[in-house]
């Protein structure tokens, strides 16, 4: 019997190269299920890999590993989490970002102890009906989760089916392309640990820049890496030019330390957290940044200024500061102690202006992070 040479032998599919592979370089992470423990019938919490794929939205791992712990340590099951007071989980959630989804959070879990008995449905259907759940993150859970052989496609994934396939379509519109291809690749056989897998490969290997071609189980039979200049893939339509904000906010401290806060509105932009008074301004329109704008008569003094990047616009917001005997505050706001100030849910912006105007003030710990 004639045995072709090894150098013209097909290579293995994809999913089998690749899941060797996770088998020996996966990623350690706090809401996963290690390969081996899952082939000897371990399957993940349902509740750990959609925690962790709400929070990871947006948000590097090393940022998410730290908040999914205090989560679970706090509340460790979803009807745990559906029994806690939104304005815990505001205050939990503080410092994430993008904020609507722990507002989502807290509606998810109420509809999966309220109406599913606090067990998740199984399908990617069924959990894309419920609250903050869209196709990415339903395709997730039902892959992770209830081994539903779905496509998974994340940033991670979106670039290396891109440039496996060599796809030069332009993302956004790319991205029906490479669903597709994803999901021919998707095997029935542990689908999930291949969606992890394809997330690890894109985090660790096929990464945005110098990407580690020599390394990649895929590397035999990928069209970017054939054409000589992988990094040409995902490609991207042109980036519009970002607006920038301006504001003003206002810091007052009492005698004893404790700052003035207010909620916002629970609809729009950080919704529900918690804030200093700012100036109304928002995504589409500058607020006022003078002494003027302030809430109260005080002797208000300019204490620096504070910029954060938002998703869609920059802001630069001058900061005041007024220290204050103690007045009774106006209805809405509340004085917030020094010792739990950082307990608060402040977004981070909000963070920044205080350390404009109180300098140290974020750097104490809050009392949920302090050891005993």
């Amino acid at each position: 019997m004639l045995h072709q040479p090894a150098h013209q032998r097909p290579a293995p599919p994809v999913a089998d190269r690749l899941l060797a592979w996770y088998d020996r370089h996966h990623r350690e992470l706090p809401w996963r299920v290690n390969p081996a423990d899952g082939l000897a019938g371990r399957r993940p919490d349902p509740y750990h890999v959609w925690l962790s794929e709400i929070m990871l939205q947006q948000t590097t791992v090393e940022a998410v590993k730290r908040y999914y712990r205090a989560f679970v340590a706090r509340w460790p099951t979803v009807t745990d989490l559906a029994a806690a007071p939104p304005d815990d989980i505001m205050k939990a959630w503080a410092g994430l970002g993008y904020y609507s989804r722990a507002r989502n959070l807290k509606k998810c879990a109420d509809a999966v102890a309220g109406g599913f008995g606090g067990v998740f449905p199984d399908t990617a259907d069924g959990l894309r009906a419920l609250p903050g759940i869209g196709a990415y993150t339903a395709a997730a859970i039902a892959a992770i989760a209830f081994d539903r052989p779905e496509p998974v496609v994340d940033g991670n994934v979106e670039r290396v089916v891109s440039r496996l396939f060599a796809i030069a379509t332009p993302l956004p519109s790319a991205k029906a392309e490479i669903r597709g291809r994803t999901a021919e690749l998707t095997p029935a056989r542990r689908p999930g640990d291949f969606a992890q897998a394809m997330m690890d490969l894109g985090a660790t290997i096929c990464t945005p820049r110098r990407p580690a071609c020599i390394l990649c189980p895929l590397n035999e039979g990928c069209a970017a890496l054939a054409g000589g200049d992988p990094e040409l893939y995902p490609v991207k339509a042109e980036k519009t030019e970002r607006p920038a904000r301006r504001g003003a906010a206002f810091v007052a401290v009492r005698d004893d330390g404790a700052v003035l806060l207010r909620k916002r509105p629970e609809r729009g932009l950080l919704g529900g957290m918690a804030e200093v008074p700012t100036t109304e301004w928002t995504a589409r329109r500058d607020g006022a940044t003078n002494v003027s704008a302030a809430p109260f008569s005080a002797q208000w003094q300019r204490a620096g200024a504070a910029s954060h990047v938002f998703t869609h616009f920059s802001l630069e917001l001058v900061v005041f500061r007024a220290d204050c005997a103690d007045i009774a505050p106006p209805a809405g706001y509340w004085w917030s102690p020094a010792p739990t100030l950082m307990s608060e849910a402040l977004p981070t912006v909000m963070k920044k202006v205080i350390e404009a105007a109180i300098p140290g003030a974020t750097q104490q710990p809050s009392p949920a992070s302090r050891k005993p």
